[in-house]
C-alpha cells in the first residue's frame, strides 16, 4: 500500500473512532448524567426512570453496540483498501 492510500485509510479509521466516541460520550455523559434529572420523568414500562436506566444500563448497551459497529465498519474499510485478512 502506498503512502497516499495508507494516509487515507488511517484518516477514515480515525474519523470512525472519533464519531463512535462522540456517540458514546453523548449517551454516557449528556443523557446519563446531564439530562438524567429531566429524563427521570419518563418511566420504562412502569419500571425504572429513563435517566437512571440510561446511566446504569443504556450506556453499557450502547457501548457494546458501538463495538460491533466498529468491527463491521473496519472490516468494510479493510476490504476497501485491500488489507483484509
Amino acid at each position: 500500500m502506498d503512502r497516499e492510500h495508507l494516509e487515507a485509510y488511517w484518516a477514515k479509521n480515525l474519523n470512525l473512532i472519533r464519531n463512535l466516541l462522540v456517540v458514546w460520550a453523548v449517551v454516557a455523559y449528556v443523557l446519563g448524567i446531564l439530562l438524567a434529572p429531566a429524563l427521570n420523568g419518563i418511566r420504562l414500562f412502569g419500571g425504572p426512570p429513563l435517566g437512571f436506566w440510561i446511566a446504569q444500563q443504556g450506556s453499557i448497551w450502547v457501548f457494546i453496540v458501538l463495538i460491533f459497529v466498529y468491527a463491521a465498519r473496519m472490516q468494510a474499510l479493510d476490504r476497501e483498501y485491500g488489507v483484509a485478512d
